[in-house]
């Protein structure tokens, strides 16, 4: 919807926040909103600006933030006992030792270790919102956005390699937007006619989630199009040979036939 570029590396400022979230609330005025930010966006100064606008708010903390109970001392987040399978939530409690804040809640969450795999480290999440449910339910959903950081990169669009300078970086940046909205409308639109199977293996052997996203067949279902036409004469030359593969040759002819090749001009 809306970016910015810094011209620094690290963590951004208050006011670069708030200048990439303005018009994207506005934008969305009409909706109810909550403002989901991992550890790059764990400014209370942002949790603070934004609980002023009556917007809900899960940001991740870094483990040395400190924070304070009702006549308890200050003691950094990383005191916290936890281990996991634990999870933990404090109610009115202020972080950070600089004035001016005012007092919200504290979730504190390990994952229990799942299929062989576990979690590095526990999630310290500063929110108004008012259970520690609601807050992990949604802060879970920040992760989607690292399907959309892959397919931007390596598995799809290859930007982190273009080397562009800012100015063509944010045209760069617009084209993907619209091409990635593209594939998945066209992703989606192959699974809803059950076309998938043409394009991609839609499972692995022996796991039961599904292995492409709606951008990556969209994606390749018109790569698959563009190389069959590439190799289209071997291709009949072949099936011609082998009379028992030749009904399925006509299947994936009416798949190709389903998917329409969109093409772009500068």
């Amino acid at each position: 919807m809306y970016w910015c570029l810094l011209e620094k590396d690290g963590c951004s400022k208050l006011t670069q926040q708030q200048k990439v979230l303005r018009p994207v609330i506005r934008l969305l005025k009409k909706y109810k909103l909550v403002i989901i930010g991992d550890r790059e966006f764990h400014s209370i100064e942002l949790g603070n600006w934004l609980h002023k606008q009556n917007i809900g708010f899960v940001l991740r903390q870094k483990k040395d933030t400190t924070f304070q109970e009702k006549r308890q001392k200050f003691q950094p987040l990383s005191n916290i006992e936890i281990y996991p399978g634990v999870r933990q939530f404090y109610t009115n409690v202020k972080v950070t030792q600089k004035r001016g804040f005012g007092r919200f809640n504290l979730g504190v969450y390990w994952k229990r270790k799942y299929r062989g795999k576990q979690e590095k480290s526990a999630w310290y999440l500063l929110t108004n919102l008012p259970d520690l449910n609601t807050a992990l339910k949604i802060y879970a959903q920040r992760f989607g956005i690292e399907a959309m950081f892959k397919d931007c990169k390596t598995g799809g669009y290859n930007l982190e390699s273009s080397q562009a300078s800012p100015d063509r970086l944010v045209r760069l940046i617009f084209l993907i937007a619209l091409a990635m909205t593209s594939a998945w409308l066209q992703g989606q639109k192959i699974k809803l006619q059950r076309q998938q199977s043409y394009v991609c293996r839609s499972q692995a052997q022996g796991k039961t989630e599904k292995r492409h996203s709606n951008f990556w067949i969209g994606l390749y279902g018109f790569n698959w199009i563009v190389a069959w036409h590439e190799c289209q004469a071997w291709v009949e030359e072949l099936v011609a040979s082998i009379r028992n593969k030749q009904a399925y040759y006509q299947r994936g002819l009416r798949a190709m036939e389903l998917i329409p090749v969109v093409s772009l001009s500068q």
